[in-house]
């Protein structure tokens, strides 16, 4: 029994990178003396428009509930209660979309999501809340379940009732985490990969600065003599040629002063490269195309396609499995979860161009496995009726099984000798 109480005490609580001590370790300060955090962050560009790309993506994704029926087929369960609250309205005071967003970019930014879920008598889910993640901690009590402790302040939702600390049971929490060590608390990306951050937020601030002083780096004055105050006339130079306003100013030097450039020149420090490679190290960060960052310079027309495919399936998939998994574990009821599921539909950012889709639609037509009506459904047409043949399957009549082969020309054969 000592055994196993020390194994279990050793995973007695998640391990959450936002609370306590473990928040210094990971955020504080970067080698290149930057104070990196998901606030500081996201005044970055190339991490907005990374996290913009991931959320607003997410959040523009049919999001749909389906049910088994009799035919062992799947179809939308439009009476379900939870139908309009992921499709188009989880709470009075948002909309589906930014719900969404607004969790999706929590995910990537703290690498968890929190909503808060409001019940109603019969255990039905009536309404979904978003939760900030840096005010929600992950423990266990004594008996080594989960609970969820939100330390809440004037902008929640009055949901949570008035108390400062409310705690919450897993069941009225929706709880999305991202790549975590003990797989129910995620840690921050923006933590983890602080460094490369910090450099990029270095070198932007360098080159604002570097514009700033006139676009020309630091340098002394020389004096032959001696200078009674040589402050006065450092004051004097940065006055009248210091900053973008003043830059190309003709400068005029008396008593044999001299002025003497100091420093590294930006092209020697490859300032515009390391810019440039800290943007795709980012970008990499969150799995993002280049591209979408505006980085054409290894995109081309032929290729453009395929890395846009290649980012629905390999960096957002996982983030809409982990979604749906996520909502089907926590919103459906047990008695349901046999015969319901919630799914997103991603054959939209799927298709290729216009010819691409129709060849392949006439493939499918044409062996039997599409009928004219789930091709139209797919390019969001109206259905044709029943009775004009829209849902039927129809195959090549020169195709026949193997075994078959010959018999037609065989028997035509035994008629002509006869």
């Amino acid at each position: 029994m000592g055994i196993l109480q020390g194994i279990f005490k050793a995973r007695d609580k998640p391990k959450d990178s936002l609370s306590g001590s473990r928040y210094s370790f990971f955020f504080g300060g970067t080698t290149a003396g930057k104070p990196v955090n998901e606030h500081t962050a996201m005044q970055m560009t190339a991490v907005y428009s990374c996290v913009r790309i991931l959320a607003e993506t997410l959040a523009g994704l049919p999001l749909h509930v389906y049910k088994y029926n009799d035919s062992g087929g799947k179809e939308k369960h439009l009476q379900h209660p939870l139908y309009r609250l992921l499709h188009d309205e989880p709470n009075p005071e948002m909309t589906s979309f930014t719900f969404r967003e607004t969790l999706m970019s929590h995910l990537l930014l703290w690498g968890n999501a929190y909503a808060q879920i409001i019940r109603n008598a019969r255990g039905e889910v009536i309404a979904l809340y978003p939760l900030m993640p840096n005010k929600m901690t992950v423990d266990r009590d004594k008996n080594g379940l989960l609970f969820y402790l939100y330390q809440r302040s004037i902008e929640d939702a009055p949901t949570l009732g008035k108390d400062s600390l409310v705690y919450l049971d897993p069941s009225d929490v929706l709880h999305i985490p991202g790549l975590g060590f003990d797989g129910l608390v995620g840690y921050s990306p923006i933590a983890m990969a602080k460094n490369a951050i910090g450099l990029a937020m270095a070198t932007e601030e360098y080159g604002a600065k570097f514009f700033a002083n006139g676009a020309a780096p630091g340098g002394v004055l020389e004096h032959p003599g001696t200078i009674k105050d040589p402050q006065k006339v450092k004051d004097s130079w940065n006055a009248a040629y210091q900053g973008s306003t003043n830059s190309h100013r003709v400068a005029v030097l008396e008593e044999g002063m001299k002025y003497q450039q100091i420093g590294i020149p930006p092209e020697q420090a490859q300032f515009l490269e390391t810019r440039k490679f800290q943007i795709n190290e980012i970008a990499r960060i969150f799995r993002i195309p280049p591209h979408m960052l505006a980085d054409l310079e290894k995109s081309s027309f032929s290729n453009i396609e395929q890395q846009s495919l290649e980012f629905v399936k390999y960096t957002l998939d996982p983030w809409v499995v982990r979604w749906e998994q996520n909502m089907y574990r926590s919103l459906l009821m047990s008695s349901e979860k046999p015969t319901v599921f919630i799914k997103f539909n991603v054959d939209g950012l799927l298709r290729g161009d216009y010819v691409s889709r129709m060849s392949g639609y006439a493939t499918a037509r044409q062996n039997g496995w599409m009928s004219a009506n789930d091709i139209r459904e797919l390019e969001n047409l109206d259905r044709i009726p029943e009775e004009l043949g829209g849902d039927l399957y129809l195959i090549n009549g020169a195709m026949t099984k193997l075994q078959d082969a010959g018999v037609f020309a065989n028997t035509t054969r035994l008629e002509e000798t006869q």
